[in-house]
């Protein structure tokens, strides 16, 4: 059996639909479903179990698992009761690893390419430097603290679990992301306007240089994501802290061009001051350096942008059902 924890949320969702295509049912969700429409999310999976989070260490107890794939986190980048958000990202997360480590069970976890917080240009996964890097909201600082503490227990030679591996996840956009609010990517945001004729609103850029829009991110459909834990669980051997991206920064503009293509339309784009607030830290270009995964021997490819958004509108946002 697989424990997939927060296996209702958007990834983790996708990471069940993708076992289950590959024929495992017999995976167990930790998760909080609330009143909304998250349950959706599950609705054509077939589980084994559904944990309510405070119940997950008694369901644990004398249990034997295949894996742990950890990925229930506070995700919101604005969070901020630091109490909490260190209770559920940074103590669980040390609780699941000795239970991974005591038990023998293979621990595949969510970091976050919040982690690196300022730095600008290509992100290094380099998970022996990581004490160079700086979080700038408290979900990074947390995803940050937990990096630390499992590559701390590496180079001492402490005892880890048969295989661990940390993922910092890049822009990832597609299916079951709908329950994120303003969390959701621009394209499921922006789908309603652009579908209905309105022109989609994008910051204007107060950097020399860069043209409005020009703003770049590492955009990763959630496919490819999912696909690098499933080349993970078939890996046994690999362990480390390795980031998910495309290793290929595109605009902001390149991805609402890309939305109204799938739309059969012309883009409609208007740029708008950006708040004050955010303009001194605001980032003009991110990527992931993949090298790391190479080096581990994942050869697969990233679907490039336009194809996937494309699916994503098609397979998914333009149907009666948008849920994988």
């Amino acid at each position: 059996m697989l424990l997939v924890t927060g296996g209702a949320g958007f990834i983790g969702s996708n990471v069940v639909a993708g076992l289950n295509e590959a024929g495992r049912t017999e995976i167990a969700v930790c998760d909080e479903l609330g009143s909304g429409q998250k349950w959706r999310n599950l609705a054509k999976r077939r589980l084994a179990d559904v944990i309510p989070p405070d119940e997950l260490m008694r369901w644990l107890n004398g249990r034997k698992l295949d894996a742990v794939i950890h990925l229930g986190a506070i995700s919101d980048t604005t969070a901020s009761d630091g109490d909490l958000v260190l209770a559920t990202n940074f103590r669980l997360s040390l609780r699941l690893l000795e239970w991974c480590t005591k038990s023998g069970t293979r621990f595949i976890y969510a970091s976050s390419a919040a982690t690196y917080g300022g730095q600008a240009g290509e992100c290094d996964d380099d998970w022996k430097q990581l004490a160079r890097l700086r979080p700038l909201n408290l979900y990074g600082f947390s995803k940050h603290l937990f990096d630390q503490a499992v590559v701390e227990r590496f180079a001492k030679g402490a005892s880890l679990p048969p295989q661990w591996a940390g993922l910092k996840f890049f822009n990832v956009f597609g299916p079951n992301e709908y329950h994120k609010g303003e969390m959701m990517s621009l394209v499921a945001k922006r789908f309603d306007d652009a579908r209905s004729g309105r022109p989609v609103r994008l910051f204007k850029s107060y950097r020399p240089g860069i043209a409005d829009g020009e703003q770049k991110r590492d955009f990763i459909y959630v496919d490819d994501a999912i696909a690098v834990m499933c080349w993970l669980l078939e890996s046994p051997s690999v362990c480390g802290i390795f980031n998910v991206g495309t290793g290929v920064a595109r605009s902001f503009r390149d991805l609402i061009t890309a939305l109204f293509a799938a739309l059969e339309r012309p883009p409609s784009i208007e740029f708008i001051e950006m708040p004050q607030a955010i303009r001194n830290q605001y980032q003009y270009f991110t990527k992931a350096s993949v090298e790391g995964l190479r080096r581990a021997g994942y050869n697969a490819g990233f679907t490039p942008l336009e194809p996937a958004v494309q699916r994503y509108v098609a397979s998914f946002l333009s149907q009666p059902d948008p849920y994988r």
